[in-house]
């Protein structure tokens, strides 16, 4: 009988050649490897439906800003971050994320059932949308405090670039495959694609339901617990330079990415349901390959430079997106956009962790998801100035302010630019 995989860190094997180093945490832990392929198809489901449910909400009402409501909808439940982040630091993790895996089967089951009806009016869009994001934005601060848990500080830069491999190969595979399916078979089809992948995920996780994490005890109330790791953490000037990069892109970038590229297949580069998947597909494949070069790099000096000059030139490949019209240029861009995307996808969690205590950590973790959740706001505030001028200055300009942004953090804040990880 084969043993359950155990959550403690496993010891350190002698350094790999640099070529071994990219599948290091996959290799050293047998716990890490079941949450990376719960993971893979976690986030398969969650593309696959993202582009399927935002195909549909344009295809019906033709508006930017109903598009970007529905966008602010599914994303809303992004702003109970830091309460997600208490539950991470006071309970079980592994269990929490069975419990997101199974609201997540079951929400998009439901609206795969209806639209598969031939029932799915703009509103129960927005619950469908709704219910979906409240699977997967709470569980965020657990599954990505989890890691550390798993592998350790050393190999934490490694696993979160894995965990970024298989967001951007299911970014890769799910976008194509969801757009391929709504122009063969429809969307409700690709709805169902989703609904199994959540199935596989949460299969993957329940092999370590029984073990029992290093969770300490706390006497204080959750709220005491929430206020006292906020003054904590942003008392740290790394952590809230870190903390500022992720709002700013989020505020700026993200939501973009999220609400408009159906606008720019359909309206700029004349794509169909397939050409919009192929489009995301290119910058998943950009962000795969930004993640393996990452993971290559190991224990690296320097994560802070990389993460900050890393989102402004992110910002750059935006901005020469926003004002391309020919297909074959913005299909490349989109692969440049998702290679940059990696220093800021990859980095943001792991200068998180690096930069605050273990016993805040999912704290920390839960106010990264309150900047996140902020894009919400951001994509209802730049639906309406995209419905008056169009998608493409909107996002010229958006992508120049976070160059701005980055540029005034790296002269502000030069230590963050210098960090390295290292643990004194």
């Amino acid at each position: 009988m084969t043993s359950t995989p155990k959550l403690e860190t496993s010891a350190r094997a002698p350094r790999p050649a640099r070529g071994m180093r990219i599948l290091a945490s996959l290799r050293e832990s047998p716990a890490f490897r079941l949450l990376w392929i719960s993971n893979m198809f976690f986030f398969g489901g969650a593309w696959t439906q993202t582009l399927v449910l935002g195909w549909i909400v344009y295809e019906s009402t033709r508006s930017e800003f109903l598009l970007a409501l529905f966008t602010a909808v599914r994303l809303l439940p992004l702003l109970l971050g830091p309460f997600g982040g208490v539950l991470s630091d006071r309970f079980d993790r592994v269990r929490l994320l069975i419990v997101a895996c199974l609201w997540a089967l079951v929400a998009v089951a439901t609206v795969a059932t209806m639209a598969s009806a031939g029932y799915a009016p703009y509103w129960a869009l927005l619950l469908g949308g709704l219910a979906i994001g409240l699977a997967q934005s709470p569980s965020q601060p657990a599954r990505a405090a989890l890691v550390l848990d798993l592998v350790g500080r050393e190999n934490l830069s490694n696993a979160n670039a894995l965990n970024a491999m298989a967001m951007n190969m299911t970014q890769v595979v799910g976008p194509a495959l969801g757009g391929a399916m709504i122009s063969t078979f429809g969307a409700p089809a690709a709805l169902w694609i989703s609904t199994a992948w959540y199935a596989i995920s949460l299969l993957a996780l329940w092999p370590l339901r029984s073990q029992k994490g290093s969770r300490q005890a706390h006497q204080e109330s959750a709220m005491q617990m929430l206020a006292g790791g906020f003054r904590t953490i942003l008392s740290s000037r790394l952590a809230s330079a870190v903390l500022l990069v992720t709002l700013a892109a989020n505020i700026l970038i993200w939501p973009i990415y999220q609400a408009f590229i159906p606008v720019f297949a359909v309206d700029v580069l004349d794509l169909d349901a397939a050409g919009l998947g192929w489009l995301l597909t290119c910058s998943g494949a950009g962000g795969l390959t930004g993640s393996l070069i990452i993971a290559s790099l190991g224990d690296f000096r320097f994560k802070g430079g990389l993460f900050v000059l890393g989102t402004a030139t992110w910002g750059l490949f935006w901005a020469l997106f926003a004002i391309s019209s020919s297909v074959p240029l913005s299909f490349a861009l989109m692969g440049c956009i998702g290679l940059m995307s990696a220093s800021f996808g990859v980095l943001q969690t792991t200068l998180l962790l690096m930069t605050t205590e273990p016993a805040m950590q999912g704290r920390a973790l839960g106010l990264q998801e309150l900047a996140i959740g902020i894009m919400p706001l951001s994509s209802l505030a730049l639906g309406a100035v995209a419905q008056r001028v169009g998608v493409g200055p909107t996002t010229f300009v958006s992508a120049l302010l976070l160059i701005l942004t980055m540029l005034i953090l790296a002269v502000r804040v030069p230590e963050l630019i210098r960090y390295s990880g290292v643990q004194h």
